[in-house]
């Protein structure tokens, strides 16, 4: 299944048209039969690396359902295990969820806040006879789990007295067990057929501090464990979750009636988000960025709301993205297409324009001096100039933006120029519309009609210099009788800045890069070109994380890292011509 805009919807999601999938009609109908005195939803992340376009989905989800019905949505960090969280991670996650434009209910809450209570509800299920202290091995207890075709082996502990577990259990608190010598198991069923109830760990021995409470416990309870009860301390009414978590509803629901609730709360299930090309697996991707394979979570090749950020993406376009490919119960896969036409329509009219030379062509104009000199006399009254005599530079000012009121920008032209290596040819292909031999003459954005007399090449047959007259009527419009086709951009070589442009493909190039054993082999090794770029000063001068669109190249962002007025950075956000036809 591949998600993408039909011809029957607008381009922009009505924002205050109702949305409807099967989790806001569930939340309709417990409004209506007045279940919960307010809806409450929590964003849950683990604080284990740095979050993803996938959780764009959940966060647009959570947040957007408390927001529509007057309700509350929590964050709470599932920080149940130490050794793979860092404050980071959790700084980073509270910076992304804001950035998207959405704010908690209250200060962000950690599951660590709870660990007492979670004990403490440990200990009711082992005086319930619910849990027993096991004393196997971690490979004994993979190995006695069973299969899906062969039912588990209990553990020699399964019958254990309460008053022995509760012993083994103080001990385990008291740090009397190492690492991996014993755990708590909920006492379910060794024989059924869903695996996640075979007696499922929640308690484990872990000597490692944790960020929140320091060195106080060394047992942690599992997320498994932690996440109902979590839940339900903070009366979460709705707890959505991704198909993954089907499996382990039963237990949700087990641990929850174990426990005892006035007012449960509920899981549900939705699809996760999965898009072409794009890999979401926190693991991997921090295989990615420890080997040096990217430049850090915010690289922007990658899927982390860090590495959108810093490549351009804006909060607008990804939450137009989520709205259109919408919640359901099956999963399936987006094209990644559909993400940049989101981000594209959210550019068009917010962003100037400004012109940068890719791969410069030197041209140098003959007849300059001639021709600009009677500027003043022939220019059209629609174009607004000055003549710097002393640099020999005509400034043409500019709106920075064709339809919306953005302002205008002064653009140096001078005798030296620099036009794409693109646009001459000698020898051009079919259909080509640039210049060539045989098609001499074009007009320069928002200047004159240039005509090419001579190109120069070097030993390898390659054009490295134009020679070319402009004519001095044409500045800003095109006299009775001229008529010249194209249009072409340019970037002056004595004012324009030397910038470094990055463009960008998918990172992996496999269309499932989950699929692939070894993810080295997923990779696109033309994920990222650097060229070496000439851009107008407008640009260069812009604060770093301004985005644009580089006139017939597409949007850029200076990057927020790098940039700077005298060593101009900027990256690639999505071209300018989208390939994506809606069906």
């Amino acid at each position: 299944m591949s998600a993408k805009p039909s011809n029957n919807e607008s381009n922009d999601i009505k924002k205050d048209e109702p949305k409807n999938d099967f989790i806001r009609n569930i939340i309709r109908e417990d409004i209506k039969e007045q279940k919960y005195e307010q809806i409450v939803t929590r964003f849950p992340p683990e604080p284990n690396g740095y979050l993803h376009l996938g959780h764009v989905k959940s966060i647009c989800l959570n947040f957007g359902v408390a927001e529509e019905f007057d309700g509350l949505c929590h964050l709470r960090y599932d920080d149940t295990n130490p050794t793979a969280e860092k404050q980071d991670y959790i700084d980073n996650i509270e910076k992304d969820v804001q950035w998207l434009g959405f704010e908690w209910a209250g200060e962000a809450l950690h599951a660590s806040s709870y660990f007492d209570q979670l004990h403490a509800w440990a200990v009711q299920l082992i005086e319930q006879g619910d849990a027993y202290v096991d004393l196997q091995t971690p490979e004994q207890i993979r190995d006695n789990r069973g299969s899906f075709t062969e039912p588990g082996k209990p553990s020699p502990q399964r019958d254990a007295s309460v008053q022995d577990n509760l012993q083994r259990f103080a001990d385990m608190k008291d740090g009397k067990f190492a690492d991996g010598e014993a755990v708590l198991r909920a006492k379910i069923d060794m024989s059924d057929a869903n695996m996640n109830m075979r007696d499922p760990i929640i308690y484990r021995v872990m000597h490692q501090e944790h960020h929140q409470t320091g060195d106080k416990w060394c047992i942690y309870p599992m997320y498994d464990f932690a996440h109902p009860l979590s839940d339900a301390i903070e009366g979460i009414t709705h707890s959505l979750c991704t198909l993954e978590f089907e499996d382990h509803r039963p237990f949700y629901n087990w641990i929850i009636e174990k426990i005892g609730f006035d007012i449960p709360p509920h899981q549900y299930e939705f699809s996760r988000l999965n898009v072409d090309h794009t890999l979401t697996s926190k693991r991997k991707l921090k295989q990615l960025v420890d080997e040096g394979i990217v430049e850090g979570w915010d690289d922007p090749r990658m899927p982390t709301i860090a590495g959108m950020r810093r490549r351009g993406y804006t909060p607008e376009g990804l939450r137009d993205f989520c709205a259109r490919v919408g919640i359901a119960k099956a999963d399936g896969v987006t094209d990644m297409r559909l993400l940049e036409f989101s981000i594209r329509q959210s550019l068009e009219t917010t962003t100037a324009r400004g012109m940068a030379v890719l791969k410069p062509l030197k041209v140098t104009i003959t007849n300059f001096t001639e021709a600009v000199s009677q500027w003043q006399d022939l220019k059209a009254d629609s174009v607004a100039a000055r003549f710097d005599e002393d640099s020999q530079t005509l400034w043409l000012t500019q709106p920075k933006h064709p339809n919306v009121e953005m302002g205008a920008r002064e653009i140096p032209f001078t005798q030296t120029l620099y036009i794409d290596q693109g646009d001459y040819e000698i020898v051009p292909p079919a259909g080509y519309k640039r210049l060539s031999p045989e098609k001499p003459e074009i007009r320069l954005r928002n200047t004159y009609v240039l005509a090419v007399t001579e190109h120069i090449t070097d030993d390898n047959g390659d054009v490295v210099e134009l020679k070319a007259t402009i004519d001095p009527a044409t500045l800003g419009n095109n006299p009775e009788g001229r008529k010249v086709k194209g249009v072409i951009h340019w970037v002056s070589a004595d004012q324009g800045v030397p910038a470094t442009v990055r463009l960008y493909e998918p990172l992996f190039s496999a269309e499932d890069p989950s699929s692939v054993s070894d993810v080295h082999e997923a990779l696109n090794p033309n994920s990222l070109t650097v060229l070496n770029a000439v851009v107008e000063p407008s640009l260069a001068h812009a604060d770093a994380g301004t985005r644009f669109q580089f006139e017939r190249e597409g949007y850029f962002i200076s990057d927020s890292e790098e940039h700077s007025s005298d060593k101009p950075v900027f990256n690639q956000i999505v071209s300018l011509r989208d390939s994506y036809k809606p069906a």
